[in-house]
């Protein structure tokens, strides 16, 4: 590829961060002005003293407004179009609107001086929500449609070495976006690898060596190529390291502690907070679910299960029964296969929309799981993936979760090194406004049926193979 090409690529690239400002600003702008008529309503109507209808205080309002809606667009991915899958765009957009909107109703009482008018603004911007969100859907769908008509997806080129399973497959999943044209085994030998890389708009390394996946890098880095690379645990955990700027040597520093005092604390408020609401308001679906489970063999309601938490503590987990009575006292190892003959009929409904799991949110209030963390294992799993995967302990620095990281973005059949590297991720990028994101992210996990996506037989048949090789070495 010439360096004009490089130049046309690059300017590609550019115009694609230009359309995605553009759309999500328009989209921020339509919201501020429902916002601003809402506003201006609210103040014609509940203007008694005369200090709201100023210019200045107006602008302020809706200044703010639309600063904290550009900042939670920003923190909760809005901006990805063309990037994340669409209905993930979407709902992050939503999400953004929604927070903004809860935000509003403090901020705005605070403006007024008025707890009063608590209810009068509640309404007011439950229904504004709606509509901005049921109008960031129409063009969140339009935009992205057209995104995809004015940019082909990247040819990628994709790096391995013998023994690597080829990721070009599950990239090209996404053709809207990606387009792996062909695989490279690569050797020591570098000699020719910039002239072929220089043919496509990016590169996928995939499980090479250390020193010839730096010398890639590098010269990816000298021709202005993209990297898209499967990172190792140790790049996970060091991702989140800080500059240290004491000497004239540049220093990184990972603090490897999991959560900071202060966020255990106020995390755990915002668990108490949540599992509370949950249980009061979904009270009705329990006793549903209940008399169902019942009527239908007889047997106990709920399920318990020793699970792994924080620190490798076990406890009691509690869960709908989703399957028949006794099916898990068999020493056999057997993972829920699709069809599987032992979930009952009530199961076949709640196990999908992980209904069952809502019991958990006792487990939570007790202290013993979080509303968001890693995926509370089973016992005889976390033996299993321990002695294949010795890192595997890392994900018990925090509290197993009701949903989490792992569970919004893999699936119920995802190996279990992907999801341990998701829990990492997780873990070392913890933040307030990253739960409140994968809380927005479950709700729409729970209408997304592959994401619960069972074991086929042959995905059934390799676990058992691990199972019994592990058993025979242990």
């Amino acid at each position: 590829m010439s360096l004009d090409n490089n130049k046309k690529t690059s300017s590609s690239f550019r115009f694609k961060y230009m359309y995605r400002v553009l759309c999500v600003g328009m989209i921020e702008a339509i919201c501020t002005m429902l916002f601003t008529i809402i506003w201006l309503d609210f103040v014609i109507e509940n203007n008694q003293t005369g200090h709201l209808t100023g210019l200045g205080n107006i602008l302020m309002s809706v200044g703010v407004y639309f600063g904290l809606l550009t900042f939670c667009m920003y923190e909760f991915k809005g901006y990805k179009i063309g990037v994340n899958r669409k209905m993930n765009v979407i709902s992050s957009q939503i999400a953004a609107i929604c927070m903004t909107g809860i935000f509003e109703v403090f901020i705005s009482m605070a403006v007024t001086g008025e707890f009063r008018f608590f209810s009068a603004f509640l309404w007011r911007y439950a229904l504004m929500c709606l509509v901005e969100s049921g109008l960031a859907f129409i063009f969140g769908v339009l935009l992205t449609n057209l995104y995809r008509k004015i940019f082909p997806p990247l040819r990628v080129v994709e790096l391995y070495q013998n023994g690597s399973k080829l990721l070009m497959n599950k990239m090209n999943t996404r053709p809207d976006k990606y387009n792996v044209c062909e695989a490279i085994c690569i050797t020591k030998d570098l000699s020719n690898i910039r002239d072929e890389i220089k043919k496509y708009d990016a590169v996928l390394i995939n499980d090479l060596d250390s020193e010839i996946k730096n010398d890639i890098i590098k010269i990816c880095y000298d021709i202005d190529k993209r990297i898209y690379y499967v990172p190792k645990i140790s790049d996970i955990i060091m991702k989140s390291s800080e500059s240290l700027n004491l000497f004239d040597t540049p220093l990184q520093f990972s603090r490897n502690i999991g959560l900071s005092f202060r966020q255990r604390i106020f995390k755990r408020f915002m668990d108490v907070i949540i599992s509370t609401i949950g249980l009061i308001v979904g009270s009705p679906i329990f006793l549903i679910v209940a008399i169902a489970i019942k009527l239908e063999d007889g047997g106990p309601v709920f399920y318990r299960q020793d699970r792994c938490t924080y620190n490798g503590k076990i406890f009691s987990i509690i869960k709908f029964r989703s399957m028949k009575v006794d099916t898990d006292k068999t020493d056999k190892f057997r993972p829920v296969g699709e069809n599987d003959d032992r979930i009952t009929g009530v199961g076949r409904f709640i196990r999908p929309h992980r209904i069952d799991e809502l019991p958990q949110l006792i487990n939570i209030l007790k202290g013993e799981m979080s509303v968001v963390g890693p995926r509370p294992e089973v016992l005889r799993n976390v033996k299993k993936y321990s002695k294949d995967i010795s890192e595997f302990t890392f994900r018990t620095k925090i509290k197993a979760g009701l949903t989490g990281y792992a569970q919004v973005y893999g699936k119920y059949n995802t190996s279990p090194l992907d999801k341990l590297k998701m829990d990492l991720m997780y873990i070392t990028n913890y933040s307030i406004l990253l739960d409140i994101q994968i809380l927005f992210e479950t709700v729409k996990v729970v209408f997304k049926i592959e994401s619960t996506e069972a074991f086929s037989e042959e995905k059934q048949n390799e676990l058992i193979s691990f199972e019994e090789l592990s058993d025979k070495y242990m």
